[in-house]
């Protein structure tokens, strides 16, 4: 991913070695950048996903258990939850959600179009919040990441995730991201069935 090839140009603290498959990070604190819309936090997050095998273009529709979703422990330590934080003022959404998905779960992927937005309170704080989700689809997971000694990952299916899942909003979010991903498929496979049948 371009993004990561150098220190990337939002935060110099952050450097990618893939040849250590490591990161030298520690992950950023404080809300002195944090935006807010209408009195709303906001923050932003990923779901990683990969597929249990290789998918091409000729494989017939893909479905949910084809898909592997990547969980982190709450630093708190109640619940598994996907990767988010605050969306900071010096950086666009995409970048903040790499960047999260980065320091908590220590994967770097392709973004992929947004899933949606969600208001929600925190059960911990009397704070409203307007989160937003992204399906990230992991290229590489490191060996060592910001909170790799705070946080656990854990490779899980669709299924799982959602049971396991400690946020409804999250789980929504991955319910439009394996229809997102099923329909895709499914609407490939019907035009290279036509494509073929034009062709007879």
């Amino acid at each position: 991913m371009a993004l990561f090839n150098a220190c990337m140009s939002y935060d110099s603290t952050i450097c990618y070695h893939p040849q250590k498959k490591m990161v030298a990070l520690v992950s950023r604190t404080g809300r002195h950048l944090q935006r807010y819309r209408k009195g709303l936090r906001q923050v932003v997050g990923c779901i990683p996903y990969k597929f249990n095998k290789v998918i091409e273009q000729t494989v017939s529709a893909i479905n949910e258990e084809d898909l592997q979703v990547l969980l982190i422990s709450s630093q708190k330590g109640k619940g598994m939850l996907f990767p988010k934080g605050g969306w900071e003022t010096d950086e666009s959404i995409i970048e903040a959600a790499s960047r999260e998905t980065l320091e908590e779960a220590g994967v770097i992927g392709t973004v992929e179009c947004e899933l949606g937005k969600w208001n929600f309170k925190s059960k911990s704080h009397d704070t409203y919040y307007e989160g937003y989700m992204f399906p990230l689809r992991v290229q590489e997971q490191l060996d060592i990441w910001p909170e790799k000694n705070v946080r656990e990952r854990v490779w899980m299916s669709v299924p799982e995730a959602r049971k396991i899942c400690q946020h409804w909003w999250m789980k929504e979010a991955l319910d439009r991201l394996v229809h997102r991903l099923t329909s895709q498929q499914q609407q490939q496979d019907e035009e290279n069935i036509a494509r073929t049948c034009s062709l007879c």
